[in-house]
């Protein structure tokens, strides 16, 4: 398949996957704009309130009327319709802010996946896994979350579908054991790429923030040479929730992406500008479906098009 080909399936999956928020959030701007025939204040509330009850989140809301109405002012828009393409304008440099691209060259590379349990931590990193795989590249999963009893049997169904090399303990074992014995089998079979699995507990802060920790500390130690990717996984169906998870990870670690999960569940696909501007950590990678080729690098300008067009 050429790439042209290729971009234009991915472009298509993206339209498909986030047809719930299409609806959700522009049609109802459509709606809005639609029924004025002039552009004022009434016009910006309305938008406001679609925005609000997206789950954008009221700051970030805020912030987009805030320039939506300077862009109104400088460019004399006097026509509703204008308006669409300048809120679009504004949502898409909202997204555009930072690399959203996962840096994982040259190798090795480490991928610690962060999150809450049930947001889709196992099946992101099983997609990765077969991603890189395809690429040509050697890839080896770490079951570092060993507290959850089938945690540990659901990687290692991903491994042996992505057809690669799994580090695992027993059910309550210390996750930086399993790290550290990741790290050495990845260097003694050259591997590319280890994807780490972490325990999903945010109930307990302090047990979290230690245990990641130990696992800093023994990749600091172990395999500094490495790259590192730290990528919190986030359910979008969950909304404001969503961010507020985002936002006690980022107390206990330093995350470099968000992984944002179930788009194709939502009509308020908001949440995304919400994660983005609330925590100034780029959306890397979301998810629109339930196939491998649905996990997708984040593209600020593919999205806010597909939501757009």
């Amino acid at each position: 398949m050429s790439e042209e080909n290729k971009k234009v399936g991915l472009f298509e999956r993206l339209k498909n996957g986030i047809s719930k928020a299409k609806e959700g959030i522009t049609g109802k701007i459509d709606n809005i704009i639609k029924s004025y025939s002039k552009v004022d204040e009434e016009l910006l509330e309305d938008l406001e309130e679609v925005l609000i009850t997206s789950d954008v989140g009221v700051n970030t809301t805020m912030d987009i009327i805030d320039k939506l109405r300077l862009k109104i002012k400088e460019n004399k828009i006097v026509e509703p319709i204008e308006v669409r393409e300048e809120l679009k304008n504004i949502i898409t440099e909202i997204l555009s802010e930072g690399s959203s691209k996962l840096d994982i060259e040259p190798s090795p590379c480490i991928i610690l996946v962060v999150g809450v349990n049930g947001v889709g931590k196992t099946t992101t990193i099983g997609k990765l896994a077969m991603r890189y795989k395809n690429e040509g590249k050697k890839v080896l999963l770490a079951a570092a979350d060993t507290f959850r009893a089938a945690a540990t049997e659901q990687l290692d169904i991903w491994a042996k579908r992505a057809n690669v090399d799994i580090v695992k303990h027993h059910e309550g074992a210390d996750p930086a054991a399993v790290v550290f014995d990741a790290i050495s089998a990845a260097k003694a079979r050259k591997a590319d790429l280890i994807i780490c699995d972490t325990a999903g507990r945010l109930h307990n802060k302090t047990n979290l923030m230690n245990e990641l920790s130990k696992m800093f500390k023994i990749i600091d130690r172990e395999f500094s040479q490495a790259k590192r990717e730290i990528l919190l996984v986030v359910d979008a169906t969950t909304g404001q929730n969503a961010v507020s998870q985002a936002k006690s990870f980022k107390d206990v670690c330093d995350i470099t992406g968000i992984v944002l999960t179930k788009l194709d569940g939502t009509a308020k696909g908001g949440v995304v500008l919400a994660v983005k501007s609330e925590l100034d950590v780029p959306v890397k990678l979301i998810g629109v479906g339930e196939q491998a080729e649905d996990l997708q690098d984040f593209d600020a300008k593919l999205f806010a098009n597909a939501l757009f067009e």
